[in-house]
């Protein structure tokens, strides 16, 4: 089951035409004892922050240039980039941070080689959550705050999920990769969140033990990292590309981490989770080496007042309904 889910994946991605980001010909990675590409060292991917989630619609059909690429994440990331932050009364909700506190505010744009994160489907949009996820949305939406359960994991500082944890964000992009001869650990900031993988090829454990990242298990492809995620938890409101989604229990992913140089990691994500989306979808951007780049603690319960803060509102809300 694991090889055909992997090369329908694979097959899916090839079929949509979607520009795989390529690989160096002429360049070999160092190695360890063992022979497996050493990808040990800090990588970040906030360059790709400026890059559409989703092809915009008047891109739809074209095939742009480098250059036209690079063109539209710098005008994207201008715009970002000139926002100028009022205050907190002038901001939506509760209000956010000036610019300057974002990693991409100090980041150019990384031309990768799709106009957008999405590679597939064909058209550049994540796919439609079907009937059952659109409904656990709107119910975490519409009581989000009825207990801490309900709210989306990663501001609970339990998970962020693969999504959350993979994907360019505000801050905090540089993962540290930790690699021995059997095992590679993907250390996140946010969260101080690890992902420990064996690198063995072997089978996952029990379907009936769970976990919110799911359980991996990865493999060398000549200088390509496989990494076949499965055994889900699931989770009714976790951060996701665009919104926040459910995530199932029979969700699958897997992700591809390939050499192109000595300073660049192609990235690709594809995710198969038929209970929430329509069909899978595949995304894609690079990784680049940044060895300046320092980990801080990310105390995030410590820090959390988010969750009290929401609860205690929401039943002050409760007890006087006219009080907004």
């Amino acid at each position: 089951m694991k090889t055909l889910f992997c090369a329908s994946l694979v097959a899916s991605a090839a079929l949509v035409g979607a520009p795989a980001l390529s690989s160096g010909q002429d360049w070999e990675p160092p190695r360890l004892a063992n022979g497996h590409p050493d990808v040990n060292g800090m990588w970040n991917n906030v360059g790709s922050s400026h890059v559409p989630l989703e092809l915009p619609a008047d891109l739809a059909g074209r095939t742009l240039t480098a250059e036209e690429r690079l063109e539209l994440f710098t005008a994207r990331s201008d715009r970002a980039k000139a926002v100028q932050w009022e205050g907190h009364e002038r901001s939506r909700g509760v209000g956010a941070y000036a610019n300057y506190w974002f990693d991409w505010f100090w980041k150019e744009p990384v031309a990768g080689e799709a106009p957008a994160l999405v590679v597939h489907p064909p058209d550049g949009r994540v796919p439609d959550l079907t009937p059952k996820a659109r409904e656990s949305v709107q119910h975490y939406r519409d009581h989000l705050h009825d207990q801490a359960a309900n709210m989306e994991s990663g501001d609970r500082c339990l998970s962020r999920g693969v999504f959350g944890m993979m994907m360019p964000t505000a801050y905090n992009n540089g993962k540290l990769f930790v690699q021995t001869e059997d095992h590679i650990i993907i250390h996140s900031e946010m969260i101080h969140n690890a992902r420990i993988i064996p690198i063995d090829g072997g089978s996952h454990v029990d379907a009936k033990i769970t976990q919110w990242e799911g359980n991996p298990r990865g493999r060398w492809e000549g200088n390509t990292l496989v990494i076949e995620s499965a055994n889900f938890k699931a989770v009714g409101n976790m951060r996701a590309p665009g919104s926040r989604a459910p995530q199932h229990e029979g969700r699958r992913m897997v992700e591809r981490f390939t050499f192109a140089d000595e300073n660049t990691l192609n990235y690709e994500l594809t995710v198969d989770d038929p209970e929430t989306y329509a069909e899978p979808w595949t995304v894609a951007f690079p990784y680049k080496r940044d060895n300046a780049y320092q980990q801080f603690e990310y105390a995030c319960h410590e820090g959390n007042w988010a969750v009290p803060n929401s609860l205690s509102g929401a039943r002050a809300q409760e007890a006087d309904p006219t009080e907004q």
